[in-house]
């Protein structure tokens, strides 16, 4: 039996979500910005104009691990920079230039840049989501449960990241019956390529989001490994819109379908409830 979930915040939080959305709605976008050696190693910044200490978002898109640019996602990123958030969309390699975990170590070079670099872009490092959609979704899990891959560019998961939205994400999908994807991953039955086979304390808070209606990635991918996430003791909320299907889901963070499933509402909720108590303790 599946349950939708709601994000329920105080009013106290709604006070300090509605205070951001004060921000101009004026952004600049700023494109293919090298992060890494190599043509799929470039990134966008799109952001608020007046932004000054944001939340930033690094945004991984989708495409089952072997197609997608972040040209076709920059409604993502202005959708999100008009809600009052810094931006990141990387490019990173896809199969058959790529195999896992390449695009993990792709992920994890563009938050090391994100680190090192969005102050100059009016955002806040120390107050960094990632976010992602099916095979972004994916690497965003890994790179935020997973320790191995930030260790790799000298960051820690739980010390660095604020939190992680996934929409529609393959978080315990084995065994693989697709050919290429077990070309892509090393085999058909690899537990260790799966976000959920990595969930230990200390993971920064999560916030799953799916349809019931994805016959491309499960809804109990979302539901389980949020259960194992509030098994070992991190914050971890599933929610499951009825009548969404896959694209869809994602499509709606676009204003003209905004209305169809409210995953931009969601995703502010979630933030201001992981960000509030660091406002009310006057953190920076």
């Amino acid at each position: 039996m599946t349950m939708v979930s709601e994000i329920e915040l105080s009013d106290e939080s709604l006070a300090f979500n509605e205070s951001r959305r004060l921000l101009p709605r004026r952004i600049a976008l700023t494109t293919s910005i090298a992060y890494a050696e190599g043509a799929r190693h470039r990134l966008d910044v799109c952001r608020p104009r007046s932004a000054t200490a944001a939340p930033v978002v690094v945004f991984f898109y989708g495409g089952g691990w072997r197609s997608g640019s972040k040209r076709t996602y920059r409604y993502v990123a202005k959708a999100l920079a008009r809600r009052g958030y810094v931006t990141v969309l990387p490019d990173y390699r896809i199969y058959p230039q790529a195999r896992y975990p390449d695009f993990l170590d792709d992920g994890a070079q563009a938050v090391r840049w994100v680190k090192n670099n969005v102050n100059r872009f009016g955002g806040d490092p120390q107050k960094i989501f990632l976010m992602g959609h099916s095979a972004g979704a994916h690497i965003a899990a890994m790179l935020a449960i997973d320790a191995t891959w930030l260790q790799k560019v000298g960051l820690k998961p739980g010390r660095e990241l604020a939190g992680l939205i996934g929409i529609s994400g393959p978080y315990d999908f084995l065994p693989l019956k697709d050919e290429t994807l077990a070309i892509i991953f090393g085999g058909a039955n690899r537990p260790e390529t799966q976000p959920i086979s990595h969930v230990t304390a200390g993971a920064p808070p999560a916030l799953l989001l799916t349809g019931d209606k994805d016959d491309v990635v499960g809804a109990g991918n979302s539901t389980r490994l949020a259960e194992r996430l509030r098994a070992a003791g991190n914050e971890a909320t599933a929610v499951i819109y009825p009548r969404a299907g896959h694209y869809i889901i994602v499509a709606a963070i676009a204003p003209i379908i905004r209305s169809l499933v409210p995953v931009l509402r969601d995703t502010d909720a979630f933030i201001a409830k992981v960000l509030q108590p660091r406002a009310q303790a006057g953190v920076p």
